[in-house]
């Protein structure tokens, strides 16, 4: 991930500014060594690992870091996730940001994997939005994997969604597909193009218009089913707009192919994880 290293670089010089941390040094040794664990205090499914690693690399390059839990692992309360030896200073100092991350990328994995859960069996797939918080998208869509659901778009670029601004502005369904069309054709460009729509009508003009997916956008169960009859599994149907973990299941009986969560990215719960020095 090419801007992991700089994010981790931010992360530690908001913690420690320009005198580091004044309460470590203060109260160890500059040559004691020692060891901790850091442990799960829930159950969920772990991500990030990888990023405690680095965390731990940046601040002591003489640590010893095991990652004992593979990413996308279900833990159990009092497991062992991560083993680290060497320095204390250097254990004691990166704890919070690595903790930070840790549990961040913890709380999407595991609440995707409980929407996973929720359809299993049904054909839906569940995606992720593009509501990340800036400069972690890549760290938190790639928890989302490891929960077990699939990445929407990365960013603008790599797939034209059609929403209900761009509708207006170019003067309707049809034309602003026509236009999105026109771009890829011009600048020799190849991606998929996605049409948001907010009733059974517009998914008619949609569907005419041949395009690779239609995202019905808060539309209710009797919508979306009429939505799923008129599609006739045509063109790929993606539910999104107020999902939620009791909603979801339903959602996915009436044979649409992709839910699409925001929450999994904007407000989940970091997985409870604790760091304990031996």
């Amino acid at each position: 991930m090419q801007n992991l290293t700089e994010l981790i670089r931010t992360a530690l010089a908001e913690d420690l500014g320009d005198d580091g941390d004044i309460t470590t040094l203060a109260t160890v040794d500059a040559d004691a060594s020692g060891s901790a664990r850091i442990i799960a205090k829930a159950e969920g499914v772990v991500a990030g690992g990888f990023v405690v690693e680095k965390v731990f690399s940046f601040v002591a390059p003489e640590l010893n870091v095991d990652v004992l839990a593979e990413d996308g692992s279900t833990v159990t309360p009092g497991q062992t996730l991560i083993s680290i030896r060497g320095p204390q200073r250097g254990i004691l100092t990166g704890e919070r940001t690595a903790l930070n991350f840790y549990g961040r990328m913890s709380g999407i994995a595991t609440l995707t994997a409980r929407f996973v859960e929720a359809v299993r069996e049904t054909g839906a797939t569940i995606l992720d939005t593009r509501k990340t918080n800036p400069g972690m998208r890549a760290l938190e869509k790639y928890a989302v994997r490891m929960g077990g659901g699939k990445n929407h778009r990365i960013g603008l670029f790599d797939m034209m969604l059609v929403k209900e601004n761009h509708i207006v502005a170019a003067g309707g369904i049809k034309p602003a597909v026509e236009r999105c069309r026109a771009y890829l054709q011009a600048n020799n460009l190849t991606r998929k193009i996605e049409v948001e729509t907010k009733n059974p009508d517009e998914v008619e003009a949609a569907l005419a218009l041949a395009v690779d997916r239609i995202m019905l956008d808060n539309m209710s169960i009797d919508e979306i089913q009429k939505a799923v009859q008129i599609v006739n599994h045509h063109i790929e149907l993606e539910v999104s707009g107020g999902v939620t973990l009791e909603s979801v299941r339903r959602v996915a009986e009436t044979g649409v192919d992709f839910i699409s969560v925001g929450q999994l990215t904007h407000s989940p719960d970091a997985l409870d994880i604790s760091l304990l020095m031996e």
